[in-house]
């Protein structure tokens, strides 16, 4: 026995502190977890900007944004470390080392290898940005008419029921002899009718793609249909042509059938037919005429008022409380009208015709009150919507591997000043974001057992944006993936952080708060 090892021997019963240069065995469980700092992954009540390169930067600092005039800093910016091969924060685990402690002698490599990660992470420059998705949705598709999808929404098929009613009423009084083929009759009309929103609205449409405007859809519902028209009119002369065309469209189709009626015997079918596709045209051309939006006369005036004044602001404004006060007189004024006959009907009204007069009316001038306010309410949003960039909204992030315990990733991401993970493969490729509700919802006690990649969702090709986008282009990419986080990115293919719907809404809410 040598007298290293007799040493040795007789040390082992004695209660003396080891040698320096004995190696000590491996943990064999993190450290308590009350050294975590769970509160950067609480939710926050505003976004917080970083500058490009802040995720390799991950060694200490305060984690602060630039200061700018909406975000001012509570303490000086610190500036990104010119070497981070020195921060031991982003090593990966390596033999001898704990996860929440790098092992002796491995720093450097395992920070390098994190700093390549960093810098080779993102998808391709060369990779095609996330397409919008074709097809909008929102009722039963029924074609393309100049590219654009024309949908029947499901509340069409309740209006069609009650024109069928209404007119298969009168029709029993005009023509009793056709008996129960009334409604056959009736709902004939009825599709009839809405072919004719569907011309007036593809006027619209055809005068939108005609001045390069993009039209998401076509929508035919219970009052009527829609166009989607996805941006606004660049001058106020466009946006008085854009509304016009579709109520002269509706008084050509009044004339069209009012010609066709001259040759037609009265009180026949087809005759009967043209009458009521001629009123009933007539009566959409002079409705939609009227100054109040969200009528196509409102949006006529406020392309009048914006040509007077310069700003397409006070157009708005003063329309839509146009709109307001025509909603009040539908609501007041049209059953006084029908009662004294003075829209032609039968002056002896019965008890239930005065309610569903009542009933109309109070269903047309909700629509007209609520399509005024919305009106007001999506201009003050484009008013403020440049304020809403990507690159100011998005949260710092570290990167972290699939097999990285929370409590280690959230130690990395609180000593970084971040406050958001993203899980990456061993070449630095992010794979997945961990969700911050699902970081809440585990208890402290659990983190240093739970992998990051068990609380992460899958990165999809639309959850990768660019830090570049702004405004409304920014709210449609998102609206086209919806998720809770998505990837924020460099045009070089970096990653630059991570965006949280809940902070794009949040900014959202206080854009539309700011006074115009």
């Amino acid at each position: 026995m040598t007298p290293d090892h007799t040493a040795r021997h007789r040390q082992r019963p004695s209660p003396a502190p080891r040698p320096e240069n004995t190696r000590v065995p491996e943990r064999t469980a993190p450290p308590r977890p009350h050294t975590i700092d769970p509160r950067p992954f609480r939710p926050v009540t505003r976004g917080r900007r970083f500058e490009r390169g802040d995720t390799v930067d991950v060694s200490g600092g305060n984690g602060k944004p630039r200061p700018d005039e909406d975000h001012p800093a509570e303490h000086p910016p610190v500036p990104p470390t010119p070497n981070p091969e020195h921060h031991p924060e982003h090593a990966p685990d390596h033999e001898g080392a704990t996860p929440d402690r790098p092992g002796p002698g491995d720093t450097e490599d395992r920070t390098e290898h994190e700093h390549r990660s960093l810098a080779h992470a993102g998808i391709a420059r060369t990779d095609p940005p996330p397409e919008r998705p074709k097809e909008p949705g929102g009722g039963i598709l029924m074609g393309r008419p100049f590219g654009v999808p024309v949908y029947v929404a499901p509340s069409w098929f309740l209006v069609a029921a009650l024109i069928t009613w209404v007119f298969g009423g009168q029709l029993d009084r005009v023509l009793p002899e056709l008996g129960a083929l009334r409604y056959l009759v009736s709902l004939f009309f009825a599709v009839a009718f809405y072919a004719s929103v569907l011309v007036h609205e593809l006027a619209h449409t055809i005068a939108a793609l005609r001045f390069k405007l993009p039209v998401r859809r076509i929508q035919l519902q219970f009052f009527g249909g829609v166009s989607e028209i996805e941006k606004e009119a660049e001058t106020p002369g466009r946006e008085f042509v854009l509304a016009f065309v579709g109520p002269l469209l509706s008084l050509v189709l009044a004339g069209l059938f009012y010609l066709a009626l001259k040759p037609v015997q009265p009180g026949t079918v087809p005759g009967v037919l043209l009458a009521g596709l001629m009123v009933s045209n007539l009566i959409v051309a002079i409705f939609n005429l009227l100054p109040g939006l969200p009528l196509d006369g409102g949006r006529m005036l406020r392309a009048v008022v914006w040509k007077i004044t310069g700003k397409p602001m006070t157009g708005t404004v003063a329309a839509a409380w146009v709109g307001r006060a025509l909603a009040v007189s539908v609501l007041i004024g049209l059953p006084l009208l029908n009662q004294s006959g003075a829209l032609g009907g039968d002056q002896d009204i019965s008890g239930m015709d005065t309610v569903t007069d009542a009933l109309l009316a109070a269903i047309l001038a909700a629509i007209i009150w609520t399509g005024a306010g919305n009106s007001l309410r999506m201009a003050r949003l484009r008013e403020h919507l440049p304020d809403l960039r990507a690159r100011t909204l998005t949260r710092r992030a570290v990167p972290v591997q699939t097999d990285t315990p929370l409590s280690e990733g959230l130690r990395r991401a609180n000593a970084a000043g971040a406050r958001a993970l993203v899980v990456v493969d061993a070449d630095g490729t992010p794979l997945s974001l961990v969700r911050e509700a699902a970081i809440v919802g585990v208890p402290e006690h659990r983190r240093p057992w739970v992998a990051v990649s068990e609380l992460a969702q899958d990165l999809t090709d639309g959850m990768r944006v660019s830090a570049e986008l702004s405004g409304e282009e920014l709210l449609d990419t998102l609206r086209a993936t919806p998720a809770t986080e998505y990837l924020v990115i460099e045009n070089t293919g970096e990653i630059y952080g991570v965006l949280s719907a809940a902070d794009v809404e949040r900014a959202f809410v206080k854009a539309m708060a700011r006074p115009s």
